[in-house]
């Protein structure tokens, strides 16, 4: 199972081209939230995506009926697919689309609550004033099922939503799709556009978000002694997956093979995780074992990396256990210290990173780490990208709910050898 095309809406660049530009110059794209008035909120700052949607090639009738989610997740599709160089050329009813949001459509939910409740000030909402597309936003298979007419796919098309893991499992699900025989080709990925009032409420009502709004290009501190919570962020990316065979008959560039994937839960709390990081050490060992490579393989960690002392201290943790002494020679970073965290779409985003790292053997920086903790004490590629040759990466992450999955992207030509 293998990425031939990469579609990208991201903070800082729209398309992969600028994304990974942005990741390995370690340049940061947290500010000040610009979408809605946070003045009242104790965290104000927010990773936010400068998409114009008529730029990127919408027609106003999209804009109007589809929320800014789908909006990223359809654009990031097109560029996909034109990536792939086979648009038109798939068998529609052996191609499928699996996408992943942990939030959907909060965006237009939000928005369209205010209006209904009279900016909540009536308790019985007024129906009448909502859009003609309430059904569409409450539903997030209606992503999906966009994306399937955009690419003809009749084959497998579902959503799958598994918090902040969505970006991987989704990954991981349409490759068992493929590796089953119910398809050749699947779109997957995931997309989130969840800065929005109720989100941020949400957040900062727990204080998991950083408070630190004098200074919000430096705002994410992911494995810093100075961290102090996470930031916020929004974004999409999609991929085209083919079987390997497939992909080779057609002449596809080959960006990475999609070789293992596995996911546990640690049974345990909603929000909490456990110190020893167990089992995110049994998803890193599993994913391993069916991509059939030993801890001394990996070559780099794009890690979860998430900014809170909690996270990062169960992450290293697990590292350790699932890596053996082998973590402690492997570079390991946090893109969340550049794009925030963006929720069910970041690990797609991690996932792109991770086969982009493999296509340009370099490893982007985790930015703003100038005060490693000394209980994180992983190399953690600290502010500046590293050139080294890339071959096997693996990718994790960590969702409320007790959700920790891991995958391993491998270099195409590493099978052949």
């Amino acid at each position: 199972m293998v990425i031939t095309g990469i579609g990208v809406v991201a903070p800082g660049g729209i398309g992969a081209k600028q994304y990974w530009e942005l990741l390995t110059a370690g340049r940061t794209a947290t500010r000040t939230i610009s979408l809605f008035n946070a003045a009242d909120f104790r965290s104000r700052v927010a990773a936010e995506v400068d998409f114009d949607p008529v730029r990127s090639g919408l027609s106003r009738r999209e804009i109007r009926r589809w929320d800014r989610t789908t909006q990223f997740a359809v654009v990031a599709a097109r560029e996909a697919l034109a990536d792939s160089g086979a648009l038109g050329e798939f068998d529609a009813h052996r191609t499928g689309v699996m996408v992943g949001t942990a939030c959907g459509m909060t965006t237009s939910l939000d928005r369209e609550y205010a209006v209904v409740s009279d900016e909540g000030r009536t308790w019985q909402v007024d129906a009448e004033h909502g859009v003609p597309y309430l059904y569409d936003y409450f539903l997030p298979s209606s992503m999906a099922a966009e994306l399937a007419w955009l690419a003809d796919a009749q084959g497998p098309v579902g959503v799958l939503s598994t918090g902040c893991t969505s970006g991987i499992d989704v990954v991981g699900h349409a490759a068992d799709i493929i590796r089953d025989g119910a398809a050749d080709v699947m779109i997957s990925g995931a997309s989130d556009a969840a800065i929005s009032p109720i989100t941020v409420a949400c957040f900062d009502a727990i204080k998991a978000t950083s408070p630190r709004n004098d200074s919000p290009e430096t705002a994410s501190r992911p494995f810093d002694r100075t961290r102090n919570g996470f930031v916020l962020g929004e974004g999409a990316a999609i991929f085209v997956m083919e079987e390997l065979g497939h992909a080779l008959r057609r002449g596809a560039h080959l960006y990475a093979e999609v070789s293992g994937h596995a996911t546990r839960s640690n049974a345990y709390s909603m929000t909490g995780l456990r110190s020893d990081g167990a089992e995110l050490a049994e998803a890193i060992r599993q994913a391993m074992a069916r991509a059939r490579i030993d801890a001394s393989d990996v070559d780099y960690v794009n890690a979860h990396g998430s900014a809170t002392r909690q996270n990062d201290l169960h992450e290293t943790a697990a590292f350790k256990l699932g890596l053996g002494e082998h973590a402690y020679r492997t570079p390991i970073s946090s893109i969340k210290s550049m794009i925030g965290h963006s929720l069910g779409a970041i690990c797609s985003l991690e996932v792109a990173a991770s086969a982009l790292a493999i296509e340009h053997s370099v490893i982007p920086p985790t930015a703003n780490l100038h005060e490693p903790d000394p209980d994180c004490d992983l190399d953690y590629v600290p502010l500046v990208a590293r050139e080294q040759n890339t071959d096997v990466v693996l990718s994790v992450a960590s969702g409320f709910g007790g959700f920790q999955s891991a995958i391993v992207l491998t270099k195409p030509e590493r099978r052949a050898a």
